[in-house]
């Protein structure tokens, strides 16, 4: 009895002194381990930066009556079965879904405890925002052009050779080369990818200090979170400006918003986390729509420069890097552009089902929050069919 006793003890103390180990090297895994998925409440584990709204709101008119019959026709999900409209929220977990058209909100759907003015984390949304800064600090003469190599803002990385050549373009292109492990594949290596590494992190930068190089920069495209926070870093430096504070300055108080809007930061005045940590309300995003509808004009003043609108949702002859489904949807300046059927239609997207999607073609804005989202891509239907279009899944 003894000797299994001492056995199975020093198991114990063998792992106990593993994990020691382990989070000693990396200790962003104690909260992999806490929390694991990220959800809508992980962002609240770490210090936000609050942006304050527009001194005067911008209001979209509430329809008369709420458009119910959406929730009748069908639609497709991710497992390609064709479902009621309802049926597709249920089983995305949807906590809310909005759909404006013409300045007029004509549809509503509301999980209990969700509202227009709900504070929701928006996961990759947040890249972005990023691309409609970088936009701005180009027109102001911060960001002299994307052709510049990272170095030339961020000094701070030349000790890594890795950073020699990578352009600002290549981050924008998500064509760093730099590697990184996302969370496909088994448990133990979700655990220990440079995604949860990353989102888990107290000090992005120091992290991003030690990542190498994996391909040529600008030959491989690969969707990664490093890259957005490496175009944060170099618009800090070159802004001299927390990009929180610049977002508030050139984005959020010029829209018209009406609610405070957070980043959630690796630690007290750290580095935003711009790939997955920007929280809002719905009513307030569909206004990033709304100005992007409006080639970047809001009442009447280019908040963001009509040439980098039009950059941003068209290839301009650019091979795309990405056909996701049955709409080819390029991934391009962190923008999500199908190309598929009658296009021009364009999105933010975000894990779990976080979308803000744009019809220029009906005057749509669609706005979807979610705890899991059922896939596939929906809102192409919604928006010709609240405008009196016809649609038709490609075969």
């Amino acid at each position: 009895m003894k000797t299994a006793f001492y056995s199975i003890l020093l198991v114990f103390l063998s792992v106990c002194l593993i994990f020691s180990i382990l989070f000693t090297w990396r200790p962003e895994l104690i909260r992999v381990v806490r929390y694991q998925i990220p959800d809508a409440e992980t962002y609240k584990a770490y210090p936000q930066t609050v942006i304050h709204p527009s001194d005067t709101a911008f209001h979209f008119i509430k329809g008369a009556t709420n458009r119910n019959d959406l929730d009748t026709i069908h639609v497709l999900d991710g497992k390609k079965r064709l479902l009621t409209f309802n049926e597709y929220l249920k089983a995305g977990k949807v906590s809310l879904f909005m759909v404006i058209r013409n300045d007029s909100i004509i549809y509503q759907h509301f999980a209990p405890g969700y509202s227009d003015s709900t504070l929701t984390t928006l996961f990759s949304v947040a890249k972005t925002m990023v691309s409609v800064m970088l936009g701005q600090a180009l027109e102001q003469g911060k960001i002299k052009s994307l052709g510049d190599r990272l170095v030339q803002y961020v000094p701070e990385l030349k000790s890594n050779p890795a950073f020699d050549h990578i352009t600002l373009k290549n981050l924008l292109d998500m064509k760093s080369g730099l590697k990184f492990e996302d969370t496909n594949g088994s448990y133990i290596h979700a655990f220990l990818s440079d995604e949860a590494r990353f989102y888990y992190t107290d000090d992005i930068k120091k992290e991003l200090l030690k990542v190498e190089l994996d391909h040529t920069p600008g030959s491989v495209y690969k969707y990664e979170s490093i890259d957005a926070f490496l175009l944060t870093w170099a618009l800090e430096n070159a802004t001299g400006e927390k990009i929180s504070q610049y977002f508030e300055d050139n984005v959020w108080k010029r829209i018209g918003t009406e609610y405070t809007a957070s980043w959630g930061l690796d630690h007290e005045n750290g580095l935003a986390n711009t790939a997955s940590r920007f929280q809002c309300t719905a009513v307030d995003l569909a206004k990033i729509g709304r100005l992007y509808l409006h080639q970047g004009l809001y009442n009447g003043h280019q908040i963001v420069p009509e040439e980098w609108v039009d950059r941003s949702l068209h290839l301009k002859g650019e091979i795309p890097a990405t056909a996701k489904g049955w709409q080819k949807t390029a991934h391009h300046y962190l923008w999500w552009i199908p190309q598929e059927g009658e296009n021009g239609d364009f999105a933010a997207e975000g894990m779990l089902g976080q979308r803000l999607y744009m019809d220029p073609l009906t005057h749509t804005i669609i706005v979807e929050f979610a705890a899991g989202g059922a896939g596939d891509y929906p809102y192409r239907k919604v928006s010709r069919y609240l405008s009196g279009l016809p649609f038709t899944y490609p075969q």
